[in-house]
């Protein structure tokens, strides 16, 4: 049959035109597309030969091959498929107006973005014209009778039909490449793309007359016949990192959501400066073709640091498959894979402290993130925190740990806020606290102010800050002795009082202290106090938070102040030595914005105590 002109529907030119100017981002994807049809193909004929023998070339290689003409500018692609007849050529290289462009040219009039537009439109043949002047596809069926035909387009409102010469089973398709698209005509950049769209594809992909593909995807193996060796080897491919990661997760399922998934927790936090890595984001492919690079949306921001591959054959790609849509089964997996990492977590915090210290020492602030920033999460990303006390030592404790420590009659986990673990370890709010043999966890990194912020409570038991105005603690067995007469010591709070103004809003006894002589509290209605810290740290408007002052009368240097205050007297060595003894307070507790200020006053204090010497 001689060669015969059809003319596209007139939607289909100005969907063609959108194709191949709008929709796609990256040129490079044409050939991904049509290798992704061809091994369509190649799958379809393996299954029919599972059951049929009785088709064309039934011992014929499933293979797909690609040929560089850089003197005629053409791409032929081929491949040993299901092949097609007339009518389903007409049919599957007519998808766009099959599969329902009118409604989708809608969607884009009503001004939505193409990645917007959920649904498979058929479209991916056609971003062969972003970079082809013609396409000729010529294809025979697997069916021994059928005629062998081929279908040619410049991409205008036409194709033409004829029958073809073509002995052997397949399709073939020839692209005539633009004058600016003439570096696809060249062997180096076709296995480029591939290396970095198609390596997965399970039939090889050949170009020169070797395969350029790796084909067997290690995510799409079982965990079982993978070696540590495998998954080290793959890393180090994947990431460029030559230090071994610290965790595998390789995951199969197929409920609630189908996935395939190898991650990995890096050794190190930072990247190496040759990291293939230059983002974060899994790499996300769909039946093993490379869907994004950089993936962001399948894991929360807090799992960041994690490398590794995700496919799924659920994924709701849009119409250009170059990204996927937000809907219910994206939920699915990124919960299933979210729950995945925080059980493997778990249990090597479990099984192996030592790695998981070392887990900790490098990802922690990502996992305190997620306590902040996941309500969702939080009861179980709780149990993965980890935390120095004053009496751990080099061990890092757990929530679980400390509330089995718990003494009989505590009710609460106790935490202390500060800068870092030296100037906590001073801290007079840990008076009561060594005295008495309770556990304090030490909350020295800057995102410790949102965490305890957002978790209230582990495992039943409250989460209580050591500077709390209302700690109900048993009374101690050991009452202070009084070194200061009621009389001056009624002086010594006026005149505390008078020196502080503002600063403070009270001045009372302090039940808790032994070694030191005041600390600073907070209010019950001081609900922002933790966050005051945050400020400082990030340079933003600080305001000192207003505290209660708690004196020690068994103090000596209490008794010596009152000494100077009584009768009244206004003696600039009194005054000097309570703003000090405030400052210092804040100091220890990492609130004092700018501690240089303290320098003259420390001076005259050294000069007034050397003269009274």
């Amino acid at each position: 049959m001689s060669a015969q002109a059809y003319e596209f529907k007139a939607e289909i030119q100005q969907l063609l035109n959108i194709l191949v100017h709008s929709l796609y981002t990256e040129r490079d994807i044409f050939l991904r597309e049509l290798i992704s049809n061809a091994s369509d193909a190649l799958s379809r004929v393996q299954f029919e030969l599972l059951t049929n023998r009785e088709v064309l070339d039934p011992d014929a290689e499933l293979k797909i091959t690609i040929a560089c003409d850089q003197d005629q500018r053409t791409l032929t692609i081929r491949e040993t498929g299901i092949g097609m007849t007339r009518d389903e050529i007409v049919e599957n290289l007519g998808t766009i107006a099959h599969s329902g462009a009118a409604e989708f040219l809608k969607k884009l009039q009503a001004e939505k973005k193409p990645a917007d537009v959920i649904g498979q439109f058929g479209v991916g043949f056609y971003s062969v014209y972003m970079v082809a002047d013609e396409v000729a596809v010529t294809s025979r069926s697997y069916r021994p009778e059928a005629q062998a035909v081929r279908w040619t387009s410049k991409g205008d409102n036409t194709y033409t039909l004829e029958d073809a010469e073509k002995t052997d089973r397949g399709t073939e398709i020839v692209v005539h490449l633009k004058e600016d698209a003439a570096e696809y005509a060249q062997d180096w950049k076709i296995e480029q793309i591939i290396k970095k769209h198609s390596d997965f594809v399970s039939f090889p992909i050949q170009t020169k007359d070797h395969a350029v593909n790796q084909q067997t995807a290690l995510w799409r193996q079982a965990p079982r016949e993978v070696t540590d060796e495998q998954y080290a080897n793959f890393y180090r491919q994947l990431t460029l990192d030559f230090e071994a990661p610290l965790q595998h997760i390789h995951f199969v399922a197929d409920v609630p959501v189908d996935v395939h998934a190898v991650l990995f927790i890096p050794a190190k936090h930072e990247r190496g400066m040759f990291s293939l890595r230059k983002d974060d984001g899994l790499k996300l492919y769909s039946r093993k073709i490379l869907i994004q690079e950089y993936f962001k949306d399948l894991l929360p921001s807090y799992f960041r640091f994690v490398q590794g591959v995700v496919d799924s054959e659920d994924l709701p790609l849009n119409v250009s498959r170059e990204s996927i849509q937000n809907n219910r089964a994206m939920a699915k997996l990124k919960s299933t894979l979210t729950h995945k990492i925080i059980g493997e977590l778990e249990e090597l915090g479990e099984k192996e402290a030592a790695k998981y210290t070392q887990f900790w020492k490098e990802f922690g602030l990502f996992v305190k993130e997620g306590v902040a920033t996941d309500v969702g999460q939080q009861a179980d990303l709780a149990k993965l925190l980890r935390f120095k006390t004053q009496r751990s030592g080099e061990e890092w404790v757990s929530l679980s740990t400390y509330v089995q420590r718990m003494k009989a009659d505590q009710t609460a986990i106790y935490y202390i806020l500060g800068d870092d673990p030296a100037s906590i370890a001073r801290s007079p709010h840990l008076d009561y606290f060594r005295q008495h043999d309770l556990e304090v966890l030490y909350l020295t990194d800057p995102v410790d102010s949102f965490l305890v912020v957002s978790l209230k409570e582990f495992d039943g038991k409250k989460l209580q800050n050591v500077d709390d105005a209302a700690l109900d603690l048993p009374k101690s067995d050991q009452p202070i002795a009084s070194k200061v007469a009621d009389d001056d010591y009624a002086q010594l709070v006026a005149r505390i009082k008078t020196v502080l103004g503002d600063k403070i809003t009270e001045v009372r006894e302090s039940q808790m202290l032994t070694d030191s002589p005041c600390r600073l509290v907070s209010p019950e209605e001081a609900a922002e106090r933790d966050m005051q810290r945050v400020k400082r740290l990030l340079g933003q408007d600080y305001a000192i938070p207003k505290k209660i002052m708690e004196i020690n009368r068994g103090h000596q240097l209490m008794a010596d102040l009152a000494a100077l205050a009584r009768g009244g007297q206004n003696d600039v060595l009194l005054d000097a030595s309570i703003q000090q003894l405030y400052e210092s307070a804040l100091l220890v507790e990492g609130l004092l914005p700018n501690p240089a200020e303290m320098a003259p006053r420390i001076q005259l204090l050294m000069e007034a105590a050397l003269r009274r010497a």
